[in-house]
């Protein structure tokens, strides 16, 4: 009899999560009750976020506890069904964590079905996912982008930042991406068509930012913290906008509630811009629509994407400790199953 694999929180984590802070098990796969589905899991997505729900702070969601299936997104493919509303061999995304097969009620809000016409099912984790919603509502919505304006955005090689960047050139906006060594930065430059990309890693970036953006930075999207926030604030202008997705340069911090954070660089400055924290379930009544436009500028070149794979639910852990050590190249994925 199949077996549903999952990975458990077995620690809450200080600093980064080691192996000790996972818990591999297997249990029964439930019969189902009427109206629900079986699904067995394909792709598994890591994201930045998942690291603050392992620590017992009060957040925008509640964290997870101890026993708790580690939270996250996944895609694959119904293959037991007591709902009208799928079938068989539908595919789906499920917002329902780690683990190989998901039991789900067909009416969960968690669950979204997959439309192969906005694109394959691992790119509904990535561009046309949550990450590709959460670049275009942050950006649109909370940047509020004008043609010819200066935007800069940080992780620009990471499924949210290459997205942000590309939507912006399609707003019209100059776009100046911040990514981690060469390679990054020549692909966000060359394959992505930013109008540059700064090595944070190279030791000068406050200095290049600076000669990137000369008329200033209109809109920063912030997704690392740190050093990054500190190169960028200084080149704020009057009006400027910043949409806050994450600061991942703090998330292994032994005690995030002490952390330096990007409000606190933010408002030491002599003209505080206009900026908040979002998340993109603020806007779920509109992901559909989201999908469909993003998907639709996939399917015309517009918007371009990279995937970072690695391969099984017992080595999430360690892909994710890469993750947010930033060693990931686009939008990073596990492979649970086939998806024949």
């Amino acid at each position: 009899m199949t077996k549903n694999t999952r990975m458990t929180l077995a620690k809450r984590p200080l600093g980064e999560p080691g192996d000790d802070c996972f818990h591999l098990e297997q249990v029964d796969i439930p019969e189902l009750d009427e109206n629900q589905i079986l699904i067995r899991v394909c792709w598994l997505s890591l994201d930045p976020y998942m690291r603050g729900r392992m620590n017992d702070v009060k957040s925008y969601t509640d964290p997870l506890q101890i026993g708790d299936v580690i939270t996250g997104e996944s895609s694959g493919v119904v293959i037991k069904s007591n709902s009208s509303s799928f079938e068989i061999g539908d595919k789906v995304a499920a917002h329902m964590g780690w683990q190989s097969h998901i039991v789900a009620n067909a009416d969960d809000p968690r669950l979204m079905k997959v439309d192969s016409n906005n694109g394959s099912l691992s790119a509904h984790l990535g561009v046309v996912g949550m990450p590709g919603r959460t670049a275009y509502f942050g950006l649109t919505e909370v940047g509020k982008p004008k043609a010819g304006e200066t935007l800069v955005v940080a992780a620009a090689s990471g499924a949210v930042g290459s997205a942000v960047g590309q939507i912006a050139k399609i707003k019209g906006l100059r776009a100046v991406g911040i990514a981690g060594g060469p390679e990054k930065c020549r692909y966000v430059k060359e394959e992505l068509k930013f109008d540059d990309c700064i090595d944070y890693k190279a030791g000068n970036l406050a200095e290049e930012l600076a000669a990137a953006c000369p008329d200033g930075i209109d809109i920063y999207f912030e997704n690392v913290g740190g050093d990054v926030t500190k190169a960028v604030a200084p080149l704020l202008n009057k009006g400027a906008r910043v949409p806050i997705c994450g600061y991942i340069s703090n998330y292994n911090d032994e005690d995030i509630t002490k952390a330096e954070t990007p409000f606190h660089i933010l408002k030491a400055l002599d003209e505080v811009p206009e900026h908040r924290f979002f998340v993109v379930t603020e806007w779920n009544d509109r992901w559909v629509e989201a999908t469909r436009l993003l998907g639709s500028w996939v399917s015309e070149g517009k918007l371009k994407y990279k995937e970072s794979i690695g391969e099984g639910l017992e080595n999430a852990p360690e892909i994710f400790r890469g993750l947010l050590k930033g060693k990931n190249f686009g939008k990073q994925l596990v492979k649970i199953a086939d998806e024949d």
